[in-house]
């Protein structure tokens, strides 16, 4: 069954007057070709106007049946109604089939409808319709940029201590390194596990971001600090909660494999991965990390 549908500009999936009629089974076309001519005097459109049906419609279904109008590609005007009304007219079919209420003439509609349901049991109407319009992509990249916009700042923010003293010690203390705080340099395996542990937690393309705006120079070597690129407002509050929560875990661990249990029960996202490549001779290497 093909039915013809459309995302409007301020995300609403709709379904063609015409197609939503065909799914039915009903005329092939609204008769007049407007929205108006196929809703009668009590707000319902023709599909919903039998006698028999109205028991088992809700005001609140009476109310989403309002015809949409919109433009189609081509810039002709068109009618159509919400994608989630199909399903839900479908329903007041099948409970008046139920019921024993549907006339003779009814029942080729009711075939219909529960071949539609049983279909949409599997997929849904908003998958089918984003499916088929190329809107998933479009849905995608609009969630990311909202969350870009939520997090990462607009202008480079000053320097301000993010990460505690703390974060270090409880993560020197659990890896088996010693810990020297006034030290810059730190085993080069910090940075990776401070991406893993902290800056992967934040919502997905966050830190790909980060990394587009502060990326490394030729000796490997980031000019800011990460955090400096995240909001005040949402980014670095988010931030410093974590940091807070895994400090929290740390300390709770008796070793590191204790801790790598509970902070992937904490934060299920996958795992730690280990890369024991930091030491040569015995000697701290200077630290990449991207904190």
């Amino acid at each position: 069954m093909v039915i013809p549908c459309a995302v409007l500009e301020d995300g609403r999936r709709v379904l063609t007057q015409q197609g939503f009629l065909q799914a039915l089974g009903r005329a092939r076309a609204a008769k007049g070709g407007t929205g108006a001519s196929v809703t009668t005097v009590d707000k319902l459109p023709a599909f919903l106007a039998a006698a028999n049906l109205k028991p088992f419609i809700s005001q609140d279904l009476i109310e989403s049946t309002t015809p949409i109008r919109f433009r189609n590609p081509k810039g002709g005007k068109a009618f159509g109604y919400p994608a989630e009304l199909l399903p839900r007219v479908c329903q007041v079919y099948l409970d008046a089939r139920d019921a024993k209420k549907l006339v003779k003439s009814q029942d080729p509609i009711a075939i219909k409808c529960d071949i539609l349901i049983r279909g949409l049991a599997t997929v849904g109407i908003i998958a089918l319709v984003d499916e088929a319009t190329g809107y998933q992509y479009d849905r995608d990249r609009q969630a990311l940029n909202k969350i870009l916009e939520a997090y990462i700042a607009k202008e480079l923010l000053p320097w301000a201590k993010r990460f505690p003293d703390e974060f270090y010690r409880q993560l020197f203390r659990l890896r088996g390194w010693p810990y020297s705080p006034p030290s810059p340099k730190r085993p080069q395996y910090v940075g990776k596990l401070t991406n893993q542990l902290v800056y992967e937690q934040l919502p997905p393309g966050v830190l790909d971001e980060l990394r587009a705006k502060n990326p490394r120079d030729d000796k490997g070597r980031l000019k800011h600090k990460h955090h400096q690129f995240l909001t005040e407002d949402i980014g670095n509050p988010h931030l410093e909660r974590h940091i807070a929560s895994v400090t929290t875990l740390m300390r709770a661990a008796a070793n590191w494999k204790l801790f790598e249990r509970l902070f992937a029960r904490a934060f299920p996202k996958g795992p730690i991965q280990e890369e024991m490549t930091f030491v040569t001779n015995g000697d701290e290497v200077e630290s990449r990390h991207e904190n």
